[in-house]
């Protein structure tokens, strides 16, 4: 059971496995509802889903594990909760680059949720040619007699971008992150690629909301 049976009162009281992931999960649970309102409301008032899919996970053990001995630390409870941000990931695809930054602020503007951190892949993307917007947020937890705060991050990204990390992600565990050379470079020219193709799909949406509206007007 959870702690012991004792109350949590904060990560401090958190000393087991089964714990952390009862607060993990429900800080998924959480933000999954926030972003599923949100759409709804965005839906309602627009007549428009600015997101295609949300999916959320857990990090598995091994992953966490294999982080922690990456950076040096030691496979701790305390280790784990301060040096791991992504215990508890969503990850949200949209379709245009323009929807990642509408859907990021509706997100941020959300009074119970605290944003520790942003990183803007989209703008700045990784050597690698990944791309995609990370905020890491802490939601509150309402236990029976305490709140605790719990990070989850969020990826959000195009349906393009989430195709092409998809297959970057695939391509790092098969080779341990030592791909060969013709194949990293071969993954730039697509990121490049998709990156263009995201441009000229906003813009030809773009022009056809523009349409759309004379039409209206003439009618």
């Amino acid at each position: 059971m959870m702690s012991g049976n004792l109350p949590i009162k904060s990560f401090e009281d958190v000393d087991s496995w089964e714990t952390l992931m009862f607060l993990y999960n429900a800080a998924l649970k959480e933000v999954g509802t926030k972003i599923e309102i949100l759409n709804d409301e965005f839906q309602h008032i627009h007549k428009y889903n600015p997101i295609e899919h949300v999916k959320s996970r857990i990090k598995k053990p091994e992953s966490i594990v294999k982080k922690l001995k990456k950076n040096g630390y030691e496979s701790t409870i305390e280790n784990m909760v301060q040096y791991v941000n992504d215990i508890a990931g969503i990850r949200i695809t949209c379709s245009f680059t323009s929807d990642i930054y509408r859907i990021a602020d509706m997100i941020a503007k959300q009074s119970d949720l605290k944003v520790l951190a942003l990183k803007d892949y989209i703008k700045n993307p990784k050597e690698s040619g990944y791309q995609s917007y990370h905020m890491l947020v802490t939601v509150p937890i309402f236990l029976s007699d305490s709140v605790v705060d719990t990070a989850v991050e969020i990826q959000i990204r195009t349906v393009a971008q989430d195709f092409w990390a998809t297959l970057e992600h695939k391509i790092y565990y098969k080779f341990e992150g030592n791909a060969p050379d013709y194949i990293s470079h071969e993954l730039r020219d697509c990121a490049k690629i998709v990156s263009q193709l995201d441009q000229k799909m906003l813009s030809l949406n773009e022009t056809i909301k523009k349409l759309e509206k004379e039409m209206d007007e003439d009618k």
